[in-house]
């Protein structure tokens, strides 16, 4: 094993000796600057986030498998020296792996050794940014490496060098910044906030027929609290009721220049207020009190321009079709209804977008009216669907809500829905000032995090939150010129289980759940399913863990040293297999005694 320790202290471009000019450039050879739909994915390389743009987290790798997994081991290791929420999913091509870090700094590595061949150092224009300074990861095409920052820009760098090639400034994360969020702080006290509606990325880009496709977050979270723990989970969620939140928004640039080529907001500009519908379009009641939204629609005829709406993972795309298919987050202001009337369109809903023009050609709202942070956040992947007429080219999604919604992907009508993964309390009833209890709270069922989907057994992968939260509206009384506040506070409910499972979903067969395994601690990053008959997954307490695709048997686990906190991925180099994971901490691993890191960990089997 060996282990590589690089704290990226500018641009560096690591020459090569005499002796070694030729490996380096045998490493280094990427196609030419030529754009196109994304090509099929060479079997040894992670190309890609998802491995494809189909977003499926599989594949077809086999040399590990379940007879040797038991003797995977540490193959090399890169430390990156920026510790804190290393969340980024690595990219392999050619032999060459290219990782973001926390900060938006990016190493390239030879990838069968871990030896940085260079670093970017990225600097930040502004410290203001929505939450921990985690990145997701990076897109490579056509000779670049592209980035989406937490600061708000898109940037390009020569994958060969590290060299800066272009840099759009896309947001200012600062903008929009309201008095009414400051006086919340300042009466929240010696509790540390942190957080707010300021615009940035955090998705790996999507590049598809020459555009560089990536979404913001931070369209009207909210504000952090702290718990006395000195983390989040614990403490609570604050939403807070009027104008406070941004317009979301997805964009394409052009891959060679960096010029924005279109923009799609998730807020509906005329209309946003939908149909007033009394259930999801799956018919569960959604307990609105729709005669006093009506009353108060005049008093908010512009609410869409802070409705909210983030985009927190990297589409799906179908080249045949030319759609790409994202996810959309809550509508701002975060649990409160009453200031924004109606359905919120097209926050919480599964968006199916033109590729060339980013003209909606579908949506499917999970949640209208939305007040429980149920953001459509994991990354829908592709499928063939089996139907009673034959397979259905289709599009699935694991929802916050506890199911796994799939779709045409050519209209978006309802297929399936899987069986429940969670148990439910109180769904979709509102905040209340004595607090309800309702179960999924914000973080999920199944949140960020990509599901591993297996085409040939129809089983997917998913990580699910068995937990409930508590939603309860407070006040902060009228003083000094200022009028009222009320806002939600969302915090842990006490007394209700909290655990984690790795559960398989047999999509071939109506969704049903083909096996449920409890984790010992909260699960996070994602999974990642292979050809060798394994499902990878990671806890925030830092094992890796690989389990049996057909039973969920544990066969094998390692402890990286900090929370797992990116989606494994799998690659090979010289006929050799390799497993990446990144291990720096979970978003909300400090509530839960578990610290951060700075560890990329591959993993081999011993030569």
């Amino acid at each position: 094993m060996t282990r590589h320790s690089n704290a990226p202290a500018g641009h560096r471009r690591h020459g090569p000796t005499p002796a070694r000019t030729g490996l380096i450039a045998a490493i280094l050879v990427l196609p030419a600057l030529v754009f196109a739909q994304p090509a099929p994915a060479a079997s040894g390389d992670w190309p890609a986030f998802g491995r494809d743009a189909s977003n499926t987290h599989h594949s077809p790798l086999a040399q590990i498998d379940r007879s040797n997994v038991a003797r995977l081991r540490p193959a090399w290791i890169f430390q990156t020296g920026t510790t804190g929420y290393f969340q980024a999913e690595p990219v392999v091509v050619d032999g060459v792996m290219y990782v973001s870090t926390t900060g938006n700094h990016v190493a390239a590595l030879e990838a069968k050794s871990g030896r940085v061949l260079w670093t970017y150092t990225h600097k930040a224009r502004t410290e203001k940014i929505f939450g921990p300074p985690s990145n997701r990861g990076v897109a490579v095409s056509g000779g670049l490496v592209f980035e989406a920052t937490m600061d708000g820009r898109v940037i390009a760098l020569d994958a060969k060098t590290g060299r800066l090639v272009w840099d759009r400034e896309a947001v200012r994360p600062e903008e929009g910044e309201t008095e009414t969020a400051s006086a919340l702080a300042a009466h929240l006290g010696d509790k540390p906030v942190q957080g707010s509606s300021r615009l940035g990325f955090k998705m790996p880009p999507l590049v598809a027929e020459g555009l560089v496709i990536v979404g913001v977050t931070g369209a009207g979270y909210g504000l952090h609290v702290e718990d006395e723990k000195g983390g989040l989970d614990g403490g609570a969620v604050v939403g807070i009721e009027g104008g406070y939140g941004r317009r979301g928004w997805l964009a394409a640039y052009d891959a060679k220049t960096g010029e924005e080529r279109w923009r799609w907001y998730v807020t509906k500009a005329e209309g946003w207020e939908g149909g007033f519908a009394e259930t999801t379009p799956d018919g569960l009641p959604l307990h609105r009190d729709i005669a006093a939204e009506k009353a108060a629609a005049p008093r908010y005829p512009e609410a869409w321009k802070v409705g909210g709406g983030s985009l927190w993972m990297t589409p799906a795309y179908d080249p045949e079709l030319g759609l790409i298919y994202l996810g959309t987050g809550n509508p701002a202001p975060q649990n409160f209804g009453l200031t924004r009337p109606g359905d919120n369109l097209y926050t919480m809903s599964l968006v199916a977008l033109d590729l060339r023009s980013g003209e909606l050609r579908w949506h499917y709202q999970q949640v209208p009216h939305e007040q429980w942070g149920y953001d459509v956040a994991s990354p829908p992947f592709l499928l063939d669907y089996p139907t009673k007429d034959g397979p259905v080219k289709a599009v699935a999604q694991a929802s916050k809500l506890g199911w796994i919604y799939v779709h045409d992907r050519a209209d978006g009508r309802l297929l399936g829905k899987s069986a429940p993964l969670i148990a439910h309390k109180n769904l979709f009833v509102p905040p209340s000032p004595e607090g309800t209890v309702v179960s999924p709270g914000p973080l999920g069922a199944v949140s960020w995090h990509p599901v591993a989907y297996d085409a040939a057994s129809g089983l997917a992968f998913a990580q699910v939150r068995h937990g409930a939260a508590t939603y309860t509206v407070k006040t902060v009384p009228a003083a000094g010129g200022r009028g009222e506040i009320r806002y939600t506070e969302t915090g842990e409910a006490r007394g209700e289980p909290s655990f984690s499972t790795l559960t398989a979903v047999d999509l071939a067969h109506g969704g049903a759940v083909a096996w449920a395994q409890k984790a010992g601690s909260r699960l996070s990053g994602g999974t990642l399913a292979t050809a060798g008959g394994l499902v990878f997954s990671g806890e925030e307490d830092g094992h890796l863990d690989a389990h049996d695709a057909r039973t969920g048997a544990l066969l094998w686990r390692f402890q990286c040293g900090a929370g797992i906190g990116g989606p494994p991925i799998t690659f090979t180099v010289e006929g050799r297999q390799y497993v990446a994971v990144a291990a720096g901490g979970a978003s909300f691993t400090k509530a839960s005694g578990f610290g951060t890191g700075d560890a990329l960990v591959v993993f081999a089997l011993p030569e």
